[in-house]
C-alpha cells in the first residue's frame, strides 16, 4: 500500500486552522513549504477574504464585482461547518527562499496555501531587521 504524501495534512496544523475559521482565533506561525519558509499570522478564511476584498473597493466596476464576490466567499467560509480544512490563510506574511531577505520585503501581504503542501511548522514569527516591532 502506498501513501500519497501530497494529500496528507498535519492534524495539529489543521486544528489551528479550524480554530481560526470557526472561532476568530489568530496565531503567529512559521511554515516550511517546499523548501520555502513562510512566516506570518494565521487568520480565518473570512478575515483573509474580507481583507482581500478591501483591496478592490473603490475601483472600477469589475473591481467592485470582485470585492463583492470575495466578501461573499468570506461569509461562506465562516458559515461552512465542514470538519475538514484544506487551506491555511495568513496576514503580515513574509516568504524566505534561501536568501537573507524575505520576499516581498515590504507591505502587508496576505497569503493562502494548501494544508497538504505544508512540510512542517513552528509557532511564532521570524523577525528580521526590516520589522519595526521586533
Amino acid at each position: 500500500m502506498s501513501l500519497d504524501s501530497g494529500t496528507m495534512k498535519d492534524s495539529i496544523l489543521e486544528f489551528f486552522v479550524q480554530a481560526a475559521n470557526q472561532h476568530d482565533f489568530s496565531l503567529d506561525i512559521t511554515l516550511n513549504v517546499n523548501g520555502a519558509v513562510i512566516t506570518g499570522t494565521l487568520v480565518s478564511a473570512k478575515d483573509y477574504f474580507n481583507a482581500l476584498s478591501e483591496t478592490f473597493e473603490g475601483g472600477s466596476e469589475v473591481a467592485q464585482k470582485l470585492s463583492e464576490q470575495l466578501e461573499k466567499a468570506g461569509e461562506a467560509a465562516q458559515s461552512n461547518d465542514d470538519s475538514e480544512a484544506h487551506f491555511i490563510h495568513m496576514k503580515e506574511t513574509k516568504v524566505y527562499c534561501g536568501d537573507s531577505k524575505p520576499t516581498p520585503s515590504k507591505g502587508d501581504i496576505l497569503w493562502r496555501g494548501k494544508l497538504s503542501e505544508v512540510d512542517g511548522f513552528f509557532l511564532g514569527k521570524i523577525f528580521d531587521g526590516s520589522n519595526k516591532d521586533s
